[in-house]
């Protein structure tokens, strides 16, 4: 039995191609004719990117699919048939993701701002220093990696924004969303904001990847990480993709968070990854009311993480009042550092410069933080 092109693209044509819904032939993914020598049969496949993660399974339907039509057709056939033999070669549209080490070429500084639990403020210090630090002239990047629980889209008023792919280079990037002079992204611009993130721990990682690695990030100062609380998989992955340049540990002067935030900091500070801590930062440090400006009510305890900076040696690096319209101002898309005229809006100000200071300091001081090691 003859093999011929048709044959074989007629066996692609009932390959689902899961990234399109449409079967290989009608998504345009079958490169060129396929080239038949006796009974082998090589087929290149044309895929979107290196990374996609239908790559795998497409390939194996599509060999698949070419062996059985082959085999109805020769059952059919009276003459003597003989075993196919079928390659199939994958190219991509856009060129590979660089390697780990030459990722994000343009960007200066990497900060991870962490806490060892939830509830603490962390999200609301990681956007006000974004904003304060675009505020000071500097060129900031804003990555929410909490997959599961996104909120930078609502505290930059951008729930509604859809970034989009531009080509750089021969590569398909996405599009950071830029609001009060900060470069955005989050996985809250592409899932429902009303249902919940059911994902597996591996999907949850490769979505982190791609909006590391396949976004255009282009030049920045301070590339800030709005991580998620405790220790998990997304801290893993970032500490193996990036090459973090230090952490600010965010905690209340509660003595729970207090334990939880010496995990944080352990975690940085373990021999595998030795991640610099720039300082703390004291959330919630006391209350103080609108009419009542002058007065402070500690209701969380006084000056814990201060304490703790102390006792590990670390700088305290702000101390933020917990103040109706930092939350108010949050929830309404407007952060507090939006407006520097403000007691809130200082505070964020001033943690933005001392950040800046503390940064210059261990770049000085200290060499470039290593990638952590995948098998570490």
């Amino acid at each position: 039995m003859t093999l011929y092109p048709k044959m074989i693209m007629d066996a692609l044509a009932t390959v689902t191609y899961a990234g399109t819904k449409k079967n290989l032939v009608e998504s345009g993914m079958v490169a060129d004719t396929p080239s038949i020598n006796g009974m082998k049969v090589k087929v290149v496949l044309l895929f979107p990117r290196d990374t996609d993660p239908f790559l795998k399974s497409t390939v194996k339907a599509a060999e698949a699919a070419i062996k059985y039509h082959y085999q109805q057709l020769a059952a059919n056939s009276e003459k003597p048939t003989a075993d196919i033999e079928v390659e199939i070669e994958t190219e991509f549209k856009s060129k590979p993701r660089p390697e780990i080490e030459k990722l994000l070429p343009g960007v200066k500084n990497i900060i991870a701002v962490s806490s060892g639990k939830g509830g603490v403020g962390k999200s609301t210090v990681s956007a006000n220093l974004a904003i304060s630090l675009a505020r000071l002239g500097y060129k900031v990047g804003l990555l929410d990696t909490d997959i599961f629980g996104p909120s930078m889209p609502k505290m930059f008023n951008c729930e509604d924004a859809r970034p989009y792919a531009v080509n750089i280079d021969g590569r398909d990037l996405i599009e950071p969303i830029e609001q009060y002079g900060v470069k955005l992204l989050s996985i809250g611009f592409f899932v429902n904001p009303d249902t919940a993130t059911l994902w597996r721990g591996g999907m949850a990682t490769n979505a982190l990847k791609q909006l590391i690695a396949d976004a255009n990030w282009g030049e920045l100062d301070y590339f800030i990480l709005d991580t998620p609380p405790g220790t998990s998989d997304i801290h893993l992955t970032l500490l193996q993709t990036l090459s973090i340049t230090g952490a600010v540990i965010v905690s209340t002067p509660q003595q729970v968070a207090l334990a939880d935030a010496r995990k944080g900091i352990d975690m940085y500070r373990n021999d595998k990854v030795n991640v610099p801590i720039l300082g703390l930062v004291e959330n919630m440090a006391w209350f103080t009311p609108a009419e009542l400006p002058e007065n402070k009510y500690y209701i969380f305890g006084k000056e814990g993480c201060k304490q703790l900076a102390e006792e590990m040696g670390l700088p305290l690096l702000a101390q933020i009042p917990l103040v109706q319209s930092i939350c108010e101002s949050g929830d309404a898309g407007a952060p507090a550092a939006t407006k520097v005229d403000t007691m809130t809006g200082q505070a964020f100000l001033n943690l933005a410069q001392a950040v800046v200071t503390v940064v210059n300091r261990r770049n000085k001081e200290l060499p470039k933080t290593k990638i952590v090691g995948m098998k570490s």
